[in-house]
C-alpha cells in the first residue's frame, strides 16, 4: 500500500505538491511520481463531503470500462451481426447477451489480483509457476493476441471501406492513431483517450434502434431461450463458440490486471474496480445486443450472411432495412470497435513481454525510457495490420476462426487466474469465496464442453 494510503485518519489533510526534482535526482522513477500523483488525486477525493462516490468513481473508472468494450471489438461485433443476420431473434439472442456475465466473473479476479498483488498477470504465472508454465502461457497469449489484432483490421476495413477509404490507407491511419495515443507517456492520459474513443461502441444502439425490432419477441428470446434451430450441427456450434470466444478471451485478463497496477489501484479500490468492471460489462452487453438487432432485417427479409461483408458490404446490405443513418453509425461503430481493440490488445500484448522480461512495461514511462515495451505494442500492432492486406484473405472467416480459437484458449487461462486467486500468501483475505470459485469452474466447465462439441461436430460433419 502507499504512503498516501496508509492512514485513512489524515485523509482530509491538504498534502503539498509532488516533489519537482528529477527522477534521477530524487532517487524515484518517472512511473513512481506519476502514480503517485494519480494517488494523491484519489485520496483527495475519498476526504471530500461532497460528490464524493462520482469523484472516486470517475479517478478510478477506466480499465473494467475499457476491457469490456475492447472486448467488443470488430471480430466481437460482427460475429454478433452474422449471428442476428443468419438466426434472427430466438435462440442466438441469449447466446450473445449470457457470455457477458461470464466474463464479468473472470475479470472481477483479474481486478483484485492487480489490486492487491500490484503485479501483472504474466508476471505472478513466470513467479509462482516457473518459466515452463510461463512460457506456456505467454505462448498461447502471444498466439492468441497477434490473431485477434489482425481481425481488429479486418474490422477497420470493413468500417472504412463504407466510406470508399481504400485498405491500405484506412490501415495506416489507424496505425498512425494508435501511435499518437501510445506517446503520451502517461497511464491517466492514455486510459482518458481510451475512454473517449470506447464511447463510439454506443454507435450500434441507435443503429439498432433503426432497425425497429419487435421488443416482444426481443423480451421473449431473452427471457425463455427458444429451441435451436434448424441447420447444419457444425454451423450452429461455430457460432455459438464465436459468440462465446468474442466476450471471454485470455488478453482481457492480462490487460485488466496490468491496467489496474499502471493506474495504481489499491485494495481499498476493489469495490470501486468492481463496479467499473459491472459498468463496462453493462455496456458492452447493450452494446453487443445492439449489432445483433441491427443485422436481424437480413434475417427478417431473406437475405442470407454472404462471406463477402469484408469491404463495408455489412453496413451497404443493411442499408435499404436501416437507413443512411444506421448504416453509417454501423460502419463507425466497427471502425471504432477495430481500433480500441488494437490499441488495448497490443498494450496487452506489450504489458506480458515487458513482466516476462523485466524491463520496462508502463504507459507512464517516456518511449526513450522503455523504448522495448513500445515497440512491441506498435510492431504487433503493424505486423496484424499487415497480414489484412495481403491479396485474397479469407476476412471473414479469419474473423470467426479466431473466435472459436479464444473460446478454446480460456480453459488454460483459467486455471492460472484460479490458482493464483486462490493463493492465501498473495491475496490474504482476498481470496476466492466459494460462490466466486463456483463460478469460475462454471464458466471454465461451459468452454470446455464447448471445445468438445466443437471437435465432436468437426469429426462428425
Amino acid at each position: 500500500m502507499t504512503p498516501l494510503d496508509e492512514n485513512p485518519a489524515d485523509a482530509d489533510i491538504d498534502l503539498p505538491p509532488l516533489p519537482s526534482a528529477s527522477p534521477e535526482a530524487s532517487g524515484l522513477t518517472h512511473e513512481d511520481l506519476d502514480r503517485a500523483a494519480d494517488r494523491l488525486a484519489i485520496r483527495r477525493a475519498r476526504a471530500a463531503r461532497r460528490l464524493r462516490p462520482l469523484w472516486l468513481l470517475w479517478l478510478l473508472v477506466g480499465p473494467g470500462v475499457l476491457v469490456f468494450l475492447g472486448e467488443n471489438d470488430a471480430p466481437s461485433m460482427l460475429s454478433y451481426a452474422t449471428t442476428g443476420a443468419r438466426y434472427g431473434l430466438g435462440f442466438f439472442l441469449p447466446v450473445v447477451a449470457l457470455p457477458f456475465a461470464m466474463a464479468f466473473v473472470i475479470q472481477e479476479i483479474a481486478m483484485r489480483l492487480g489490486a492487491v498483488t500490484h503485479r501483472g498477470h504474466a508476471e505472478l504465472i513466470f513467479d509462482r509457476f516457473g518459466t515452463f508454465w510461463g512460457g506456456f502461457a505467454m505462448a498461447d497469449l502471444v498466439l492468441g493476441n497477434f490473431l485477434t489484432l489482425a481481425t481488429e483490421f479486418v474490422g477497420i476495413r470493413a468500417g472504412a471501406g463504407y466510406f470508399g477509404i481504400r485498405p491500405g490507407v484506412a490501415v495506416g491511419c489507424a496505425l498512425a492513431i494508435l501511435f499518437a495515443v501510445m506517446l503520451t507517456g502517461r497511464y491517466w492520459t492514455w486510459e482518458r483517450l481510451a475512454l473517449g474513443l470506447a464511447a463510439f461502441n454506443l454507435l450500434f444502439i441507435p443503429a439498432a434502434l433503426l432497425a425497429h425490432p419487435p421488443w416482444h419477441e426481443v423480451g421473449h428470446a431473452l427471457l425463455t431461450w427458444t429451441p435451436l434451430p434448424h441447420g447444419r450441427p457444425l454451423d450452429l456450434i461455430v457460432l455459438i463458440v464465436s459468440d462465446l470466444g468474442a466476450t471471454v478471451t485470455p488478453w482481457m485478463i492480462f490487460f485488466q490486471q496490468s491496467a489496474v497496477v499502471d493506474k495504481g489501484e489499491q485494495p481499498r479500490d476493489i469495490a470501486v474496480g468492481r463496479v467499473d468492471t459491472m459498468l463496462g460489462m453493462v455496456l458492452a452487453a447493450v452494446c453487443g445486443l445492439g449489432a445483433a438487432l441491427a443485422a436481424t432485417p437480413l434475417f427478417v427479409h431473406g437475405l442470407r450472411y454472404s462471406a463477402a461483408f469484408e469491404n463495408g458490404d455489412f453496413a451497404q446490405a443493411l442499408r435499404p432495412w436501416i437507413g443512411n443513418l444506421g448504416a453509417t453509425l454501423f460502419a463507425l461503430g466497427l471502425l471504432e470497435a477495430g481500433l480500441l481493440a488494437a490499441i488495448t490488445i497490443s498494450t496487452s500484448s506489450a504489458y506480458a513481454f515487458g513482466e516476462a522480461l523485466q524491463v520496462g512495461h508502463s504507459l507512464n514511462w517516456p518511449l526513450r525510457k522503455a523504448w522495448p515495451f513500445y515497440l512491441v505494442l506498435l510492431g504487433s500492432a503493424g505486423l496484424a495490420g499487415g497480414l489484412v492486406l495481403i491479396p485474397r484473405m479469407p476476412l471473414v472467416a479469419i474473423v470467426l476462426i479466431v473466435n472459436v480459437l479464444a473460446a478454446l484458449e480460456m480453459p488454460p487461462a483459467l486455471i492460472f487466474l484460479l490458482l493464483l486467486v486462490n493463493d492465501r500468501e498473495l491475496m490474504g483475505d482476498q481470496v476466492n469465496s466459494f460462490g466466486q470459485n463456483f463460478a469460475a469452474i462454471a464458466v471454465a466447465a461451459i468452454l470446455v464442453l464447448c471445445g468438445l462439441a466443437f471437435a465432436v461436430a468437426t469429426l462428425a460433419s
